[in-house]
């Protein structure tokens, strides 16, 4: 069993400091070094918006300060890591996802106001966007997980059981989510029934092989720590965990194997993919300790 050497991870440290934005920086502190979370908070805090949404390009990939959902979801999984839950942006946040939900009771994948902005080419929409299982399943999985009480959990939560219901052949990414609210919604018995039905499914959009080239998913972007769900049995996951200690590359980051489309987001997205990997390798125990 492969750990990561105490010089891989200086090295590690050593690309945040030179790629990374603040948040990412003081996220591997807290990460690594148990650093206070208050820092990271203040820093999250930049990104809300007055109307309690996020923006301002905390998901890379939309550079505009308009609010959308996506960067609800990228601000709950950072809250997630903290365990900070309790912190007043996550009703605000929600008070937000109430304004923009669609009839059906999921939030859309992009808002219209997107076009406003400069965003990766596969942001776009419908005047008039429908809810989406991504990111809408993996907000309402993590306010589920912390037991967050809100208006916006409810419909939410209906709207995602009736899509996954919908559901044969997910997408890589709707998988995900598909998993994530399974893993945390609280009704165990419906959750498990939907997941035995889709495995084979969920299954059918990962990557098995640790050497696939492009834009593909690994067990380990859908565990990136223990499941309870039965998805990978123990082989794989620690054949994926010696490939991904093996993928550090020469700069000490992990690069991202999605398209960058402008220079400053594969710094970005470096920076939040390696503390991203950092975290899933400690949460394995595959750091040297």
């Amino acid at each position: 069993m492969k750990t990561l050497t105490a010089d891989a991870l200086a090295a590690a440290r050593r690309y945040l400091l030179l790629n990374a934005r603040l948040i990412d920086r003081l996220r591997c502190e807290s990460l690594l070094d148990g650093a206070p979370p208050e820092r990271v908070l203040a820093v999250l805090r930049g990104y809300q918006n007055a109307d309690g949404g996020f923006g301002n390009a905390l998901e890379p990939d939309l550079r505009g300060p308009e609010s959308q959902p996506e960067p609800v979801e990228v601000a709950f999984w950072i809250l997630d890591e903290l365990d900070a839950f309790d912190d007043p942006m996550v009703t605000r946040a929600c008070d937000h996802l109430l304004t923009v939900t669609a009839p059906d009771g999921g939030v859309p994948f992009v808002l219209p106001s997107v076009r406003t902005s400069p965003r990766a080419p596969w942001w776009e929409t419908p005047d008039d966007p429908p809810g989406s299982l991504v990111p809408t399943a993996s907000i309402a999985a993590l306010l589920h997980k912390h037991k967050i009480e809100h208006p916006w959990l409810a419909p939410a939560t209906g709207f995602a059981w009736a899509a996954i219901e919908k559901e044969d052949k997910p997408t890589p990414y709707t998988a995900r989510a598909i998993l994530h609210f399974l893993e945390h919604v609280p009704d165990r018995d419906r959750a498990l029934g939907e997941f035995t039905r889709l495995r084979e499914a969920i299954l059918a959009t990962v990557a098995f092989d640790p050497d696939a080239p492009g834009e593909v998913h690994f067990p380990l972007d859908f565990a990136p720590e223990p499941l309870t769900l039965p998805l990978f049995d123990q082989e794989v996951l620690d054949r994926h965990l010696d490939a991904l200690i093996g993928q550090q590359g020469s700069d000490g980051g992990w690069a991202p194997n999605f398209p960058m489309w402008t220079p400053i987001v594969a710094h970005e997205w470096g920076g939040f993919i390696t503390v991203a990997r950092l975290g899933t390798l400690k949460a394995y125990g595959r750091l040297t300790s």
